[in-house]
């Protein structure tokens, strides 16, 4: 069994064991044992002057980026020969290099096997859906970012980096596939006796739709448990031992893991965000917990 550091708080959800961490990602993953990871899916700090409750999210640039290979290293340690690290990165439009900018600094690390794209929220033509698709109008889908600018267009995408130690790990990729819509390319094409396809690197997952910024998102940039779960589909469930997000926020990988009953470890500095994140995990597969965590949360 792999020791682990003590953790803030621990508990299992069916046979699966969660461990939540109070205080600093770049200590704790220094402290992690090698190889003990099968893939870390996480977002961290954009520095783009988000106001988070506790970090400092306006470092300059190079401190920002030296401080994102300190934990890359730390990451690539940790883990396993074939593992995955899913990187979500944004940007905004007054600094299109962010994004561009982290995914270097990782790159002494680990190698870039993937570039997704995260697609928030997109506008169909009808006239270009074809025949199949039924629409009666055109099709928008998603939620954006409203930017008010005669300059740049609404941001409507963010990056997931997919690095891994060599650049050769396998991939699960029918895992998150899409079926044919012509049912004739099943016997057509190689591989496609399942009915299914590799998805492909572009990915839609909008978010719920936001009431209100405070009430509803308390955490000003979390992504939904639907990307992570995902991630790990796609790395392959059953090599999957032990998945980390080293910066948790409000736990949205913990709650895909909770949901794919997989090992989990997680960190956040901030203490209202933690505790927030483990009853989120916990009414992942209890959903009467939701409402005492909504009192609890108040």
């Amino acid at each position: 069994m792999t020791a682990f550091p003590q953790p803030h708080t621990v508990f299992t959800l069916g046979e699966a064991t969660f461990r939540f961490y109070l205080g600093d990602s770049l200590e704790l993953l220094g402290r992690l044992p090698n190889h003990s990871l099968d893939a870390i899916v996480t977002s961290p700090p954009y520095n783009l002057g988000v106001r988070y409750r506790t970090y400092d999210d306006t470092l300059p640039r190079a401190q920002y980026l030296d401080w994102t290979g300190e934990w890359a290293t730390h990451a690539s340690r940790a883990l396993t020969r074939h593992g995955s690290l899913f990187l979500n990165v944004g940007s905004k439009p007054s600094d299109p290099w962010t994004a561009f900018d982290v995914a270097q600094a990782v790159r002494p690390h680990l190698h870039l096997q993937n570039t997704i794209h995260w697609i928030k929220s997109i506008a169909i033509d009808k006239a270009v859906a074809g025949a199949r698709a039924r629409l009666d109008e055109d099709l928008a889908v998603g939620h954006y970012k409203p930017i008010n600018s005669r300059r740049f267009l609404h941001d409507s995408h963010e990056f997931i980096f997919h690095f891994t130690p060599g650049g050769d790990t396998p991939l699960d990729r029918k895992a998150i596939g899409v079926r044919y819509q012509d049912p004739s390319n099943v016997g057509r094409w190689a591989g496609a006796a399942a009915g299914v396809r590799c998805r492909g690197n572009t990915w839609f997952i909008p978010y719920d739709t936001i009431q209100s910024r405070d009430k509803d998102r308390p955490h000003p940039a979390t992504f939904p448990p639907r990307l992570p779960e995902m991630c790990l589909r796609l790395h392959g469930l059953d090599r999957v031992k032990m998945v980390a997000d080293p910066f948790l926020g409000l736990g949205s990988t913990a709650v895909a893991c909770a949901q794919l009953g997989l090992n989990f470890v997680g960190v956040e500095m901030d203490k209202d965000y933690l505790r927030e994140a483990i009853e989120r995990t916990r009414a992942a597969v209890d959903p009467a917990r939701l409402a005492h965590s909504a009192n609890s949360l108040s």
